[in-house]
């Protein structure tokens, strides 16, 4: 559709998932906190994720650091799919952007300018520090090692999220954010490298949204989920960074009146944006929208296929408001508030259970940088923060810690799921955790993308064990969760599982000592 043509309100007569929810990014001591070097160094074990891809959808990769090559100068990479190049050959099967296998990439690193022949490039770093985390080859010098350094990588470069699908939700040009249909094909292309080359696979996925119920059924966490099933297939996700923003709302509809209030405080530069309220009781809500100047919205009741538009008459505020009496795959009530031009200041909200019964409801704004921490709930939920697709039952959801200290990183998003799934599952290292950046440089990273990719370097090491060395042939990225959780270091002063921390810190010397038993 032309963008001249576009409507808002085609959220309203389109299903909610017609449109791709919007993804942003997540982000030495660490491998000895996690008995890394203790089982590299056993020569009966000395696991190092041989002969294993470990895949990245993310912002790209410099593929000229050496973080990123063997000794003699060639690649670790086994290709890379551009989505933002269209200069170049799209992968087979696929319509866009370019890929660039093995060879082309050891051509253009003989080269004195290795861009001219490669030209994909990552301009942001986050993609850069996943894969060295994971899989970066050692530099003493540095003080660097990733976990599984002897692993082969597999890159796909998410282009941007596009103008229409921005323009749905309120969300502004310049944010960096990621299109759920493009991570998708970005997933299924690294699924296909590694069955052509027959070779194991650990995904680590380093993006996340606030978008969705939260319970692990929406379209994409159900794929991942089935994913995690397969045979040699291990897929690790990072929780969030949500748990400290005071971006979730959780609130109560109890007697006599059956209703709640609560206040949205809206930044300055927060002009644009939307949230969404979540209801998965068999009960009907309305909901009505008080500006700071004290002017309200009519009540806004339930339907079926509906899209209202307010403009408020004090001030330049538009609001576009989705009452979905019953959200299409999910079958709950959703409420979708959309701002354009929003006035700063204390926004009260009031929720109705119209079937006047007790109930319960979530409402989440955006993850990321789609909003700035000026905009947050008055009175704020941390708990049910884990950002999708890390809601899922069989995967590895990986939240953060500080392996320096034992202590869990604030802003690290917590568990558990709306419907009672246990996750985060475990806790990885990712404070300053030393990592390779664009440019040939070293700098750290601090955050669960970073948890994350140290957990997938660890699961490349057991895939390593299990299928290359014929100890599980049949192994899970499933079953890879369970050992791992199995194998987890838990405190004594606390009862697991727990939102924070879900069954505990990862260790793969744990993992393996509870095989031996």
């Amino acid at each position: 559709m032309p963008i001249s043509e576009f409507d808002m309100c085609l959220l309203g007569t389109q299903q909610y998932t017609v449109f791709p929810l919007l993804f942003t990014l997540n982000s030495t001591i660490s491998l000895e906190k996690s008995g890394v070097t203790i089982v590299q160094r056993n020569p009966n074990l000395s696991l190092f994720g041989q002969g294993i891809l470990i895949g990245f959808v993310d912002t790209g990769i410099d593929y000229g650091h050496r973080a990123f090559r063997y000794s003699d100068g060639t690649t670790r990479i086994y290709s890379i799919w551009d989505q933002t190049l269209e200069t170049g050959i799209p992968p087979q099967g696929f319509t866009f952007g370019s890929e660039f296998n093995k060879e082309s990439i050891n051509f253009a690193l003989s080269t004195n300018n290795p861009t001219s022949i490669v030209p994909t490039r990552d301009d942001n770093g986050h993609g850069t520090m996943l894969a060295g985390i994971a899989a970066g080859t050692p530099n003493l010098a540095e003080k660097f090692q990733g976990v599984a350094s002897e692993a082969e990588l597999v890159v796909v470069k998410l282009k941007q999220a596009k103008e229409y699908n921005r323009k749905i939700y309120c969300v502004r040009n310049d944010i960096e954010c990621y299109q759920e249909s493009d991570i998708m094909l970005g997933i299924e292309y690294i699924l296909s490298v590694a069955a052509r080359i027959n070779r194991p696979l650990v995904l680590c996925i380093g993006v996340g949204t606030s978008q969705g119920g939260h319970n692990g059924n929406d379209f994409f966490s159900e794929y991942i989920n089935n994913l995690a099933t397969l045979h040699s297939v291990a897929p690790c996700i990072a929780a969030g960074n949500e748990g400290n923003n005071r971006r979730h709302f959780r609130g109560d509809l109890m007697s006599p009146d059956f209703y709640r209030d609560f206040e949205l405080r809206i930044g300055d530069h927060d002009t644009e944006f939307f949230f969404e309220i979540w209801n998965f009781s068999p009960f009907r809500m309305s909901i009505i929208l008080t500006a700071p100047t004290g002017e309200s919205t009519q009540t806004i009741y339930p339907r079926l296929h509906d899209c209202g538009r307010y403009d408020l008459v004090f001030e330049s505020t538009v609001l576009y408001v989705n009452n979905f009496v019953l959200e299409e795959d999910t079958g709950a009530q959703l409420i979708i508030v959309r701002f354009q031009q929003a006035k700063a200041g204390i926004w009260k909200i009031r929720i109705v259970n119209i079937d006047p019964q007790p109930a319960v409801f979530d409402v989440w704004l955006p993850s990321g940088p789609i909003i700035s921490n000026d905009t947050f709930f008055v009175e704020s939920t941390p708990e049910i923060t884990v950002t999708n697709p890390g809601n899922t039952r069989n995967t590895l959801t990986v939240t953060a810690y500080n392996q320096f200290n034992d202590s869990i990183l604030i802003d690290s998003s917590r568990g558990f799921t709306i419907s009672g799934v246990i996750v985060p599952e475990l806790a990885a290292p990712g404070y300053q955790i030393t990592c390779p950046l664009p440019g040939g440089l070293y700098g750290s990273a601090t955050g669960t993308g970073a948890a994350a990719a140290h957990a997938a370097g660890i699961a490349a090491m057991l895939m390593e064990w299990a299928i290359n060395r014929g100890n599980y042939t049949t192994i899970t990225g499933r079953d890879i969760s369970r050992l791992m959780v199995r194998g987890a270091t838990r405190s004594t002063d606390a009862a697991y599982p727990n939102p924070i921390w879900g069954y505990g810190r990862i260790n793969i010397q744990g993992v393996f000592e509870s095989l031996s038993l």
